[in-house]
């Protein structure tokens, strides 16, 4: 932003979801810079710093205008005071001709000077004449130190009104929680907090948990990305290599180092081998926060929409790195296309995509799935997209042993109760989601005959399942020798 500012841009649109910590910054640079500031929103009208009292009647655009003319005076010269003049959601109010005409105006009476307008909003909307003379940026989010700040500022604000709240963490859990909670705004993290404290009156590493789960829901509702909560290592059966090839890059995240940082990796094989947990671990393993993007959702009727939304969502990324970016059946979003169906949006979708996976800096690990490898695009596989494919086969007997012991423990029961071996033995072609299906089967057919789930019952619902290497023989046949000189098992 300051850069923008000295580069004597007429208009700068700051689109940003967090209003208050934008505000906060720009008033910042203006201090340090020895700009005059004003504000100006339609219910307070036009202030001068941060004194109480407005410019009388300036509410209204049109006589804000008028009186910011008034401010500036008759000439300007290029070396003259430089004043910011930061504008509330002034984008809606450029319908008005009257209002836009003032504004072109005013635009051509700073221009080469150092004066800059600062329209803040939520979404970007400009007029096609303003546009040369404007420069868009998305505004970020607190950094770690800010964060760190404010959850400091919030637990005091509490503790004056109740005095028994205890806080049990040190430096280094303080940053791990700052980390968590990346990528929201500042009233954001304050609720969150507010929220764990209030809760049970202390705030400790304990409420790790439930941090993650706030930031879900709050991610839910934004729709462009989903946070996701990470697994751990443990939850999940073998994948050696893949686990070697983290243990050897995880550091290159964690500490300044003269190697480049991971890229990502590309997980593919059969259905429900452990794919999409495989990723989760990845993010646990690489300590990154883990982000699902669901391209579907980007994709508009309207023309040069769905470009738009694939950019604006990967400038969000860019704001959240580090992290752990999830594209889950990457083969879905960006299936081989001549683009004449789409009129070729799918082509202009994926051209933004690979050039963004090839120019992007460091900190953005993407990891993506995929199961049919003719539906992808060539470009996808070749080295530098991804640093490594890893390709996830069919359990063989001593993963399906594994398989059934992770399940059953994590439903509470004892797998040493449990004939695992014949259970192994009699799951021949079945993959982990299937296997943990029958589990689950096998605990609503116990429950029903209200006696506790044995052996029998669990073997009773896999000699009643067909699995989908059964089903689908031929296409997983295809796959798997597809794969077995071209990919790395995972």
């Amino acid at each position: 932003m300051t850069l923008l500012i000295k580069s004597k841009y007429a208009v700068i649109f700051l689109e940003t979801a967090d209003e208050e910590y934008v505000l906060q910054q720009l008033a910042q640079i203006a201090q340090q810079s020895k700009f005059s500031y004003f504000q100006w929103s339609v219910t307070d009208g036009l202030h001068r710093g941060h004194k109480e009292g407005s410019y009388y009647q300036t509410k209204e655009p049109v006589l804000m205008l008028k009186t910011i003319f008034a401010i500036l005076g008759p000439v300007l010269p290029p070396s003259g005071e430089a004043g910011l003049f930061v504008f509330k959601d002034f984008e809606r109010y450029l319908d008005n001709s009257l209002v836009l005409r003032l504004f072109k105006d005013l635009v051509n009476r700073i221009k080469n000077t150092r004066n800059t307008v600062i329209i803040v909003a939520s979404a970007y909307k400009l007029p096609q004449d303003i546009e040369p003379y404007a420069a868009h940026i998305i505004g970020g989010y607190p950094a770690e130190d800010e964060i760190s700040t404010v959850i400091n500022e919030t637990i005091e604000e509490l503790f004056r009104s109740n005095p028994h709240i205890r806080v049990l963490l040190t430096a280094k859990q303080t940053r791990k929680i700052a980390k968590t909670l990346n990528g929201l705004s500042v009233q954001q993290i304050r609720n969150v907090i507010s929220e764990c404290v209030l809760d049970s009156n202390k705030l400790d590493m304990q409420d790790l948990p439930k941090i993650e789960n706030c930031k879900k829901k709050i991610f839910d509702r934004e729709g462009i990305l989903e946070f996701c909560l990470s697994e751990s290592r443990d939850n999940i059966a073998d994948f050696d290599n893949l686990k070697r090839w983290l243990a050897e890059r995880k550091h290159a995240f964690q500490t300044a180092v003269s190697l480049p940082p991971p890229k990502g990796v590309l997980m593919m094989g059969v259905q429900g081998c452990g794919k999409s947990l495989a990723i989760k671990v990845v993010a646990r393993e690489l300590n990154l926060p883990l982000y699902r993007l669901d391209l579907t959702k980007l994709y508009s009727k309207y023309i040069g929409e769905t470009e738009q939304n694939l950019r604006k969502a990967l400038k969000i990324v860019e704001k959240l790195s580090p992290m752990c970016l999830w594209i889950d059946e990457i083969e879905k979003c960006f299936a081989a296309s001549d683009g004449e169906v789409d009129g070729g949006v799918s082509q202009r979708v994926l051209g933004t995509f690979l050039t963004w996976m090839q120019e992007r800096q460091g900190g953005c690990f993407i990891a993506a799935t995929a199961n049919n490898i003719y539906m992808l695009p060539p470009e996808f596989l070749r080295k530098g997209r991804f640093d490594e494919i890893f390709f996830v086969d069919l359990p063989n007997f001593e993963l399906r042993k594994d398989i059934f012991r992770i399940h059953l423990t994590k439903r509470g029961l004892k797998p040493e109760a449990f004939d695992c071996g014949l259970l192994a033995e009699e799951s021949a072609d079945f993959n982990g989601a299937e296997i943990e299906q029958v589990v689950i089967s096998a605990l609503y057919r116990a429950r029903s005959e209200k006696e506790p789930i044995s052996t029998d019952h669990i073997l009773e619902q896999l000699r009643s399942t067909k699995p989908l290497a059964v089903v689908k023989r031929e296409d997983v046949a295809m796959l798997r020798d597809w794969a077995k000189d071209r990919t790395i098992s995972a």
